[in-house]
C-alpha cells in the first residue's frame, strides 16, 4: 500500500515552496500585517500569475481542474509561509461551494473572475452566538414579490473589506431549532450591505463586521437548495477543516525549523542553545507531534474527493489534531526562543498567532472532538 503523494503532487510542493521561499519571505509577511486590510496586492497578483486560484476550478471554466488533497498540498505551503491573503477563503471554500452546489448561470458568472484571482470570494456564515450549524442562523431572508430580502449581521468575515462577492447564510424557513437555512451569493457592493473591522489576533487574516439591513437578491442567487443549506454548510466544516490543518501542518513544520535553526546560534555559557538537552527534548517532541498529523492530513484531504462516506470524520480528525500541535508548537517555539520570541520584532510571533487564529476558526479542538464522536457513534 503506498502511502506516498504522486509525482505530479511532489512537484507541486516542490514548486510552491520554492516560489514562497523567493516571494513571501517574513518580511513580506510583516509588511501585509501592517497593511490595512492585511494582504499584500504584489503577491496576491503573483499568486494568481502561478495559477492556484483556479486549483478547485474545472478546466472548462479556466482553473487547474485538481482536487483537495492538491489543494492541501499547496495550503501546507502557504501555512510554512504564514502567506498573508484570502486565499482559503475565496480559492477554497467560496470556489469548492461554486463548483459543487452552483447552478450553471452562477460557476459560469463566477469561476473564471475567481480562478483567474481578478476576483475575491468570501463566507459570512458566524453570527453572535458563534454557532456552526443551522440553529446558530438568525439572519432571516423574506420572500418579498420576486426577491428576497437578508436581514442581520454577520461576524468574524475574512476579507470582507475587499471581497466582490460574499456567501451569505441566512434562514428562510422555521426558527433556530429548525433547520430551513439558506445560502444567497450576495454582491459587495449590494444596496443595504454595510462593513466595519474587527479586531483579530492574527494581522494578516482581517475580520469584518457585516450588516444586511435590507439587501435584496433574486432566487437566481441562491446556492444550492432553499432550505437545505445544512447540506452545504456540512460540506463546508469539512473543507475549511481540512483547509485549516493543512495550514497548521505547514506552520508546524515552519516552526519547528525556524526554532531548531535559532538554537544553533543563540550561545549562553559559551555554547549554543541547541546542544543543551533541555531544548534537543522540547525540539524531539514537536517532531513527534508533527509527523502523525500529516498522515492524517492526506487522508482526511484524499478523502473529501474519494471516500465522502470517510469525509467529516477525517476532517474533524485532522483539524482538531493538527491545530493542537500548532498551539503547542508555536508555544515551546517562543519557550526556544526565549524573551525575543514574544517581540515584535521577532518573526515567530507571526506563527504564534497563526496558530491561536487556527485554533478556533471553524470549531475548536472541543468542537471537532465531539463531532467525531458523534459521527462514530461513541
Amino acid at each position: 500500500m503506498d502511502f506516498a503523494l504522486t509525482d505530479d503532487q511532489e512537484m507541486l510542493r516542490a514548486s510552491a515552496r520554492e516560489f514562497l521561499t523567493r516571494q513571501c519571505p517574513a518580511a513580506r509577511v510583516r509588511e501585509a500585517a501592517e497593511h490595512a486590510e492585511g494582504h499584500s496586492e504584489s503577491l496576491d497578483r503573483e499568486i494568481a500569475a502561478m495559477g492556484w486560484n483556479g486549483i478547485l476550478v474545472p478546466e472548462a471554466y479556466g482553473g487547474l481542474g485538481l482536487g483537495v488533497l492538491d489543494a492541501a498540498v499547496l495550503l501546507t505551503e502557504l501555512g510554512s509561509a504564514a502567506a498573508p491573503g484570502p486565499f482559503l477563503f475565496s480559492s477554497i471554500l467560496s470556489t469548492a461551494l461554486l463548483v459543487q452546489f452552483g447552478s450553471a448561470a452562477q460557476r459560469k458568472r463566477w469561476l473564471p473572475p475567481l480562478s483567474s484571482g481578478t476576483a475575491t470570494a468570501t463566507i459570512a456564515w458566524l453570527e453572535a452566538s458563534d454557532r456552526l450549524d443551522a440553529a446558530g442562523i438568525e439572519t432571516v431572508a423574506r420572500e418579498r414579490g420576486r426577491h428576497y430580502v437578508l436581514r442581520g449581521q454577520k461576524l468574524f468575515v475574512p476579507f470582507a473589506g475587499r471581497a466582490d462577492l460574499l456567501i451569505v447564510v441566512a434562514r428562510t424557513a422555521g426558527g433556530p431549532a429548525d433547520g430551513g437555512v439558506t445560502l444567497f451569493l450576495v454582491p459587495a457592493q449590494a444596496p443595504g450591505l454595510r462593513i466595519r473591522p474587527l479586531d483579530n489576533v492574527d494581522r494578516t487574516r482581517p475580520l469584518y463586521a457585516v450588516n444586511l439591513g435590507g439587501v435584496e437578491t433574486e432566487p437566481s442567487a441562491i446556492l444550492g437548495k432553499r432550505g437545505r443549506g445544512s447540506v452545504v454548510l456540512d460540506r463546508m466544516l469539512d473543507l475549511a477543516a481540512v483547509a485549516v490543518a493543512a495550514d497548521s501542518l505547514g506552520g508546524s513544520d515552519r516552526v519547528l525549523e525556524m526554532s531548531v535553526a535559532y538554537s544553533r546560534t543563540r550561545e549562553q555559557f559559551g555554547r549554543p542553545i541547541g546542544s543543551f538537552q533541555a531544548i534537543k527534548h522540547i525540539a524531539a517532541e514537536m517532531v513527534t507531534d508533527i509527523e502523525p498529523g500529516r498522515s492524517l492530513l492526506w487522508y482526511a484531504a484524499y478523502a473529501q474527493d474519494a471516500k465522502l462516506r470517510d469525509a467529516s470524520r477525517a476532517a474533524s480528525m485532522a483539524k482538531a489534531y493538527l491545530c493542537d500541535v500548532y498551539s503547542r508548537s508555536a508555544d515551546r517555539g517562543v519557550q526556544i526562543h526565549g524573551g525575543i520570541g514574544f517581540t515584535w520584532e521577532h518573526d515567530v510571533h507571526f506563527w504564534f498567532k497563526r496558530a491561536k487564529w487556527n485554533e478556533l476558526a471553524f470549531g475548536d479542538v472541543a468542537f471537532h472532538r465531539e463531532r467525531i464522536a458523534r459521527l462514530g457513534g461513541y
